[in-house]
C-alpha cells in the first residue's frame, strides 16, 4: 500500500551569485508501508524534569492515533522506551524482537551526507566516512535543558507511557539497535519515521535513533510536530524553547534526514 509523505529536507548550497545558503526543499514522496516503520523514542511514564513531563502529556493523544493510523496502514510499529525492557519481560512484543538477530552493519554516510548537491560532507566528513560526521548542534543544552527548577537527572521511568497501546500481535519493543536494525532488515524496510522525545537527545543518540540508524544506511523521517526537546532558553542561543526544538528539526532536515508533519498518517 503506497502512502505519500511531504516531506522536508534542507540542502547546503552555492546560489547563482555564489553565496552559501541553506536551501529548503519540499517535496512528496511515495513510499510502501510495507518498507516503512514507525518508532517511537522513549515516550515514558515519567521524567526528572516537570517541564518535560507536561510538554510530553500534551503530545500522547496525538501520539497514540498516529500509531494506530500508522499500523493500521501497514507500518511495523517499533516500541523503544530505553532502560525499560525488564518491564516487557515475557510481553509479546517483546519476545518477538527478542527471536530478530541482531545485525550491525558496515557505516555509511547519511542521506544529506552522501548528496551530491549537498556541501554538508565537505564540511564534517572531509574524509568521506561516516564514523568523522558528526555536525555540531545549534542549541546548548549542557545545563541538561530543563525549563523548570530541576537540575538533578535521575531515572523517573519504568516504562513507555500506557497512553500508547501496544499491539501484542504485530509490534516490537526492543531498545537495542542492532536489534531493532536486524528487524528491519529482515523485513526489507528501510524508511523510518521517529516520534519521541527528547529531539536533541535520546531522538539522535540513543543506537536505534536517528544518527545510528542513518548510518546503518536507513532513510530516517522526524515527525517535527510530536518530538520535542531538552532545552532551556536561558542557554544559547537564548530563543524560546519551541524555537529551540525548531532548530533541532532543522538541524535533523540538512544533516540526518528529513521531516513530516503527522498531517501524512
Amino acid at each position: 500500500m503506497p502512502i505519500a509523505l511531504h516531506q522536508r529536507r534542507q540542502v547546503l548550497e552555492l546560489d547563482d551569485n555564489g553565496h552559501i545558503r541553506w536551501r529548503v526543499v519540499e517535496e512528496t514522496i511515495e513510499v510502501e508501508a510495507s518498507s516503512t516503520a514507525l518508532l517511537l523514542c522513549d515516550v515514558w511514564d515519567g521524567h526528572w524534569s516537570r517541564g518535560a513531563r507536561e510538554r510530553l502529556e500534551e503530545l500522547i493523544p496525538s501520539m497514540n492515533q498516529v500509531t494506530a493510523s500508522a499500523r493500521d496502514s501497514g507500518l511495523l510499529i517499533v516500541h523503544s522506551p530505553s532502560d525499560t525492557m525488564d518491564f516487557y519481560e515475557g510481553h509479546a512484543a517483546r519476545v518477538r524482537a527478542q527471536m530478530t538477530d541482531p545485525v550491525e552493519p558496515p557505516q555509511v554516510l547519511p542521506a544529506p551526507a552522501a548528496d551530491g548537491d549537498s556541501l554538508v560532507a565537505g564540511l564534517y566528513a572531509p574524509n568521506g566516512t561516516a564514523q568523522e560526521y558528526d555536525p555540531p548542534l545549534p542549541i546548548d543544552d549542557s545545563d541538561q535543558g530543563s525549563t523548570t527548577p530541576e537540575d538533578s537527572p535521575s531515572k523517573q521511568w519504568r516504562r513507555q507511557h500506557a497512553g500508547i497501546e501496544i499491539d501484542d500481535e504485530r509490534d516490537l519493543i526492543s531498545d537495542e539497535g542492532a536489534v531493532v536494525y536486524g528487524a528491519l532488515r529482515a523485513r526489507g524496510i528501510d524508511r523510518v519515521l521517529l516520534m519521541g522525545v527528547h529531539t536533541n537527545m535520546c531522538v539522535l543518540h540513543r543506537t536505534f535513533a536517528i544518527k545510528a540508524m542513518a548510518k546503518r544506511g536507513i532513510h530516517m523521517i522526524l515527525i517535527r510536530d510530536l518530538t520535542d526537546s531538552m532545552y532551556n532558553p536561558a542557554r544559547p542561543p537564548y530563543v524560546d524553547h519551541d524555537e529551540g526544538t525548531r532548530l533541532v528539526v532543522g538541524y535533523v532536515e540538512k544533516f540526518w534526514g528529513a521531516s513530516i508533519d503527522s498531517a501524512d498518517l
